[in-house]
């Protein structure tokens, strides 16, 4: 498996296929990590829709969405399902940002988090306005996830 970039390194850039719920309608658009420069991004990489310890994770974020909105930052959830999958999952759970396909294992593979069969690692990696990765959490078992108040901290602490 390869390493998680390290904390202060250029975050590996990207543009995936997405899925966002707008006004409950499901809008497909690319997006790309470079392009949300001056901007912190929250990429929060999940083994699968409709898993439990996923959705609940999905399901936290989304309730708990101003705790992302009050440090201005973005929030991605990134898993390997294609955009099918992801629209269904959006729309059941009314998931509040936007969930990008990564069907090839590149990006998960450029973050190291790319189980190679045993599915993707759950983590969480801020990247700040700058494009440096900031904070990072790389679950080892995949069934613990940072809360939406821990990941604003660290966003938080990257602006000062």
């Amino acid at each position: 498996m390869a390493k998680t970039p390290e904390v202060g390194a250029i975050a590996p850039d990207f543009t995936l296929p997405s899925v966002e719920l707008v006004d409950g309608v499901p809008v497909r658009a690319a997006r790309t990590l470079s392009a949300e420069r001056g901007r912190p991004v929250v990429l929060a990489f999940y083994p699968g829709d409709e898993t439990m310890v996923c959705t609940k994770q999905m399901c936290a974020y989304t309730n708990e969405l101003d705790q992302f909105t009050q440090v201005d930052a973005l929030v991605w959830g990134i898993s390997v399902q294609d955009l099918d999958s992801h629209e269904r999952f959006a729309s059941r759970h009314q998931l509040g940002f936007p969930l990008l396909a990564d069907v090839s294992h590149e990006v998960t593979g450029l973050y190291g988090v790319d189980g190679f069969g045993l599915g993707t690692r759950r983590s969480v990696f801020v990247v700040g306005a700058d494009g440096l990765l900031k904070w990072k959490f790389v679950g080892l078992l995949g069934a613990t996830y940072p809360s939406a108040a821990k990941i604003a901290e660290q966003v938080a602490a990257a602006r000062v």
